[in-house]
């Protein structure tokens, strides 16, 4: 009797095992590591054999060798006549400290390069109808990382999600009152510790103020501040409340959700070193935060304008940047300035704005070519000429402070870097 209910234990251990592994596949969904990709392979007939058997074999050295794991993760609403992305995270794991981070980046950014003509379309979220490219270069400009990889998804899966697993416990930090009928939009909640269904649970990740205009409090942090907060908050607890044992029997459900409404570009081959040590994630471990900035109003519009100091500060406190900017650093030693010729042309029709320029780049040690005028241009102009790696117009770019960086296979021009300053630069 006793040895059948050791075996009885063990196998609700075993049973357990394989229900974290699958379920930390969402929650790693929820921070940017896709369970999309597994349960694609799934439904291509490999199987849970194999799929756990890709994870059989790692080392230490195998640890040793893992970098964190960055991703962008999107959510985006589709019930609307324009895909918006109303949720911007950066999300990472590091397998060595077993610590995650999840970065909100207000979704009212500015990434515009002329306030003068600033509109909606300078507002990061507005970027993602543009391409999934735009939007993650603009987040690496902003955080100063180089994410390579996304994950998009659908609020679908959040409410179809927290259907699943029975709802959500989750403690709603006000009193939450609004109503847009264009969008059959109605959040009616009171605060405190509740269980939230799915339509609950979008209601309060997608709340920013009530209709008679209050919000979150300053202390907590109004509008999108707050908003982003609670998104964060909100998402930690999901992850923590779907890796139950009682969610043994619904891992069909989850991962049908995720291959349904979840899109990314991490591959099976990415993954798969990081999910023997995902499984013992302590969800305890997750730093969040928001990039730090102030609003603004330009042109008649809203907009977030970012703290680069600031935001620095928290990347290189949230995320293990520490060896990338020695590895940055490194690189940019090796570069010799005084060895890239740069050809400066003048587009806004203010010869001060010439001389500000060379002066900037001389500073630096770069060898200017030549420095002239040429047609009027709205916008400052980085062109790596050749095969100039464009590492050094984007160099060019920080000591400038503004700039779109091009590459083209000219190798006609004696310059290996063209600049072309336009309306917007001003120093």
């Amino acid at each position: 009797m006793k040895q059948e209910k050791k075996k009885m234990k063990k196998k609700a251990k075993k049973r357990f095992r394989v229900l974290k592994f699958f379920l930390l596949l969402i929650l790693i969904v929820i921070m940017a590591i896709g369970g999309f990709v597994v349960y694609s392979g799934y439904k291509n007939g490999w199987g849970i054999k194999g799929m756990i058997a890709t994870v059989v074999g790692h080392d230490q050295e195998t640890l040793k060798n893992l970098d964190e794991l960055r991703v962008l993760l999107l959510g985006i609403s589709t019930d609307t006549s324009a895909v918006l992305t109303d949720t911007i995270i950066v999300a990472s794991y590091n397998p060595k400290t077993q610590q995650a981070s999840l970065l909100s980046i207000p979704r009212d950014t500015y990434v515009g390069t002329n306030e003068n003509t600033a509109n909606s379309y300078n507002k990061i979220n507005a970027l993602y109808q543009t391409s999934i490219d735009k939007i993650l270069k603009e987040v690496n400009n902003l955080t100063g990382l180089d994410l390579q990889y996304y994950v998009i998804v659908d609020t679908e899966a959040l409410i179809k999600l927290v259907d699943t697993i029975g709802g959500v416990e989750f403690n709603v930090p006000i009193d939450m009152n609004y109503d847009d009928s264009s969008q059959d939009l109605h959040i009616h909640l009171k605060a405190g510790w509740q269980k939230l269904d799915g339509e609950r649970a979008e209601n309060v990740v997608r709340f920013r103020h009530n209709n008679n205009g209050t919000s979150y409090p300053a202390s907590y942090g109004d509008n999108d501040i707050g908003r982003m907060r609670t998104q964060r908050d909100f998402l930690t607890q999901v992850a923590r409340q779907t890796i139950q044992l009682k969610n043994i029997g619904k891992i069909g459900e989850i991962l049908d959700i995720a291959y349904q409404y979840v899109k990314t570009n991490l591959t099976l081959n990415v993954l798969k070193d990081y999910i023997p040590y995902a499984i013992d994630f302590n969800t305890e471990n997750i730093k969040t935060g928001s990039l730090p900035g102030v609003a603004d109003k330009i042109n008649g519009l809203w907009f977030y304008k970012v703290d680069k100091q600031k935001s620095k500060e928290l990347v290189n406190e949230m995320f293990e940047t520490e060896q990338d900017e020695d590895n940055q650093s490194e690189t940019e030693s090796k570069v010799d300035n005084s060895k890239i010729k740069i050809e400066v042309l003048n587009g806004t029709g203010v010869s001060s704005n010439l001389s500000a320029t060379t002066t900037i780049l001389k500073q630096k040690g770069y060898n200017i070519l030549k420095a002239e005028t040429t047609t009027k241009s709205t916008y400052t102009t980085i062109i790596a000429n050749g095969d100039t790696d464009e590492k050094v117009a984007e160099n060019i770019k920080d000591a400038l402070g503004i700039g779109t960086i091009l590459t083209t296979k000219n190798t006609a021009s004696k310059a290996n870097v063209t600049v072309i300053i336009g309306n917007d630069f001003n120093k």
